[in-house]
């Protein structure tokens, strides 16, 4: 287990090293090392030793196929109700299938990759096989709790995963699995076969199709287009990142220095002067008065931190453009930034004070200035009608401000308001002509996994091959949280919405047990012959911005 040694990592490569020269060596020894991916292991171990790999298999048949390959008939045969053992059994292993490769979906399956490994099948069948033997009936809260919140969900972090993950159980840990008519899809193709020795379900693993469908997920079809693109993008980036980056004034373009330079030139020329406090609006139109005090602080951090970022891009791109001229050392710092400009990527040193963003460096760019435009706005012009959500470094900083401005205006705890929304007709901040009473409107994010249907007035599945849509302004509205709610069941007709900032969903897990990318769920309605599982198996989330 070397990942687990990293500090170590350095002694080892020099003694693999040294054994290279050692002619005292038994001509039959063999070193051999265990580890899971890690970048602390040394390159030069790997190049010259023999790598063998083990990964999980690929495919929901395949991954079947391994389960029951691994699986003793004894222990298959050895229980007292074998009508219920050898379902849930089939069931427990195709939901451990499930689980596996929604990772391949990306965020829209698991917003962090999950190591589910075959050890988490083997101790959900041995609980299995004790909880069916020891009780007359089966205790379903029970296999629920324990494979969903411990075994699997020992493994999750995010709160929306293990969301995710118990509405996917529950579809193969149900009473309606020991039915010979249930089907774990719509199409009819995944069902439990009729009780038989090992070799029968084996068979019939093989006789599934090799590649699986996104429904049998709860996904739609545009999850493979996700898959499909994220592949590509992949390879790209391989070729790209393998590419001769050395060019000559001989090649008879510009050299890589002329670009970088031009890039680094382009920017610089073009970055806004600092926000001021001085340039506020006067009056009652402030954002500084005190009727907006609670917004003000909002937006003097918001100012701060984009001075900060605004002062990193001028000062490491005018050392860039220093050390291309051999004015300065180039520093590795500088040459990582050089790369990124060369390859149009957003630098490390850039990342480090900004804002989470997928989005290419031209792009960036582009929505940097399109930030600053609206903080000048609000600055200059005082509070905005609709309010740009993604402008925000911290939008859940802006979200905190408006509840506490909405608690004093009518003197009420805050920890007693959460929010309620209303998805209103307008698609443009330019068709808002006021401001609301209370509460604030919110433009500018997008629906990932799915689509609003405007006409319906609720959440609807996407149109084949559209992966995100706009999301009309949405009116954000604080509310006192009635004592009953917390003891009312959901209501099956609203989706717990998740609101990210990127699409890439994980991010640094916070002191409050969530992701740093997550900022709240919004509660919204959903198609009338659907339910929240539904939604859940499906991914969808909203986002503040895209990738491109």
């Amino acid at each position: 287990n070397c990942h687990l040694a990293s500090s170590w990592m350095n002694s080892l490569e020099k003694i693999v090293e040294d054994l290279q020269t050692n002619t005292t060596l038994h001509d039959e020894f063999r070193l051999w090392l265990t580890s899971m991916p890690a970048a602390s292991f040394p390159v030069p171990v790997l190049q010259n030793g023999i790598k063998v790999t083990n990964e999980p298999p690929r495919g929901v048949r395949a991954n079947l196929l391994q389960s029951y390959t691994e699986l003793d008939e004894t222990f298959l045969e050895g229980c007292s109700k074998p009508h219920a053992w050898k379902k849930l059994v089939f069931a427990c292993a195709f939901f451990h299938a499930i689980v596996q490769e929604r990772r391949k979906f990306g965020p829209i399956g698991w917003s962090k990759v999950y190591d589910f490994n075959q050890s988490d099948l083997e101790c959900s069948m041995l609980t299995l096989k004790m909880f069916i033997e020891q009780d007359s009936g089966i205790p379903w809260p029970a296999l629920l709790y324990v494979t969903g919140e411990i075994n699997y969900g020992g493994r999750v972090t995010d709160d929306l995963d293990r969301r995710c993950l118990m509405s996917i159980l529950n579809k193969y840990y149900t009473p309606s699995v020991l039915e010979d008519d249930y089907h774990f899809s719509s199409s009819g193709t995944y069902f439990v076969p009729p009780a038989g020795d090992l070799q029968s379900y084996i068979e019939f693993i093989k006789a599934l199709p090799a590649e699986a469908a996104p429904e049998v997920f709860g996904m739609h079809q545009n999850a493979n287009i996700t898959f499909q693109l994220q592949q590509t993008a992949k390879i790209l980036d391989t070729i790209v990142s393998i590419q001769p980056r050395v060019a000559t004034a001989e090649d008879g373009g510009p050299t890589s220095d002329d670009i970088v330079n031009g890039i680094a030139e382009g920017i610089l020329k073009d970055l806004p002067e600092p926000l001021k406090r001085s340039q506020a609006a006067a009056g009652e139109d402030s954002p500084f008065s005190m009727q907006a005090a609670a917004l003000g602080v909002v937006l003097g951090q918001e100012m701060d931190r984009f001075n900060r970022l605004l002062k990193q891009l001028t000062k490491s791109l005018r050392e860039l453009m220093r050390a291309l001229q051999g004015l300065v050392v180039m520093s590795s710092s500088l040459e990582v930034m050089y790369t990124c400009l060369l390859n149009n990527q957003v630098p490390g040193l850039w990342q480090g004070v900004a804002y989470l963003s997928q989005k290419p460096l031209a792009s960036w760019v582009v929505d940097f200035h399109k930030r600053w435009a609206f903080m000048s706005k609000w600055l200059t012009k005082g509070a905005p009608t609709s309010y740009w959500l993604p402008g925000f470094f911290f939008p859940q900083g802006f979200l905190t401000g408006v509840l506490q401005t909405f608690a004093r205006k009518y003197a009420i705890p805050i920890d007693t308001l959460n929010f309620g929304f209303d998805v209103l007709k307008e698609e443009r901040a330019e068709e808002i002509l006021a401001a609301p009473e209370d509460g604030v409107y919110v433009d500018g994010l997008f629906v990932d996994g799915g689509r609003w249907n405007a006409e319906g007035h609720h959440l609807d599945e996407s149109e084949p091959g559209v992966m995100q849509s706009a999301m009309p302004i949405v009116h954000f509205l604080p509310e006192q949280k009635p004592l009953e709610d917390l003891f009312r069941p959901k209501r099956q007709d609203e989706y717990q919405t998740p609101l990210y900032k990127t699409s890439v969903r994980a991010g640094i897990l916070s002191t409050t047990g969530q992701s740093t990318n997550f900022v709240l769920c919004v509660l919204l309605p959903i198609r009338a012959n659907t339910t929240p599982d539904f939604w859940v198996q499906q991914g969808l989330a909203l986002l503040c911005m895209l990738d491109t």
